[in-house]
């Protein structure tokens, strides 16, 4: 299975880089393509709401940024795992700029292959993922009627992702 990970961390090493890593791990002993975008460290803009992509475009986006490397990636991904610290009760910012760009691509419909969607999540408090089960719950579940592989959540201030807790990613991996 081709796999589509967004880690939306600015930390290389962090909580979601470590929950990331043992997933991958875990998918790639299976026998799947695994594919990591660290959307912090490329330059995509925010949607422009300007219809290029749905009149002139035929479906692309207008931008030409680092955005292009995901729309690339997308086409053939057939599990997508959207990967973020919690922020202000949400995504973080550029992994929302990039879901955001999915406009391009997943309307009027999905891209062909996708059909599968897991979210791994960190937060400092066990109570914030509202916002980000939102956006899961109401794009990537309703809107894309994508299946619902899970949702993994870290939490607490101490750095470090527990070996229980990267165990089960790893496992959820190999299962796949």
């Amino acid at each position: 299975m081709n796999i589509l990970v967004l880690n939306g961390s600015p930390r290389p090493n962090g909580n979601t880089a470590q929950m990331i890593g043992a997933f991958r791990e875990g998918a790639v002993s299976s026998g799947n393509k695994v594919d990591v975008i660290n959307v912090c460290r490329k330059k995509i803009a925010g949607c422009l709401a300007c219809e290029y992509c749905h009149t002139k475009g035929g479906g692309q986006c207008v931008q030409k940024d680092d955005m292009q490397e995901v729309y690339e990636l997308l086409r053939d991904a057939e599990m997508l795992v959207l990967a973020s610290p919690v922020y202000y009760h949400g995504l973080s910012g550029q992994l929302k700029c990039t879901i955001d760009r999915f406009y391009a691509a997943a309307y009027p419909e999905k891209p062909a292959h996708l059909s599968k969607v897991a979210m791994f999540l960190s937060s400092g408090d066990p109570d914030m993922y509202d916002g980000a089960m939102f956006s899961y719950n109401g794009d990537f579940l309703g809107y894309l009627k994508l299946e619902d592989m899970g949702v993994f959540t870290h939490n607490g201030y101490d750095p470090g992702v527990s070996e229980e807790e990267l165990l089960k990613l790893k496992q959820f991996g190999e299962s796949l």
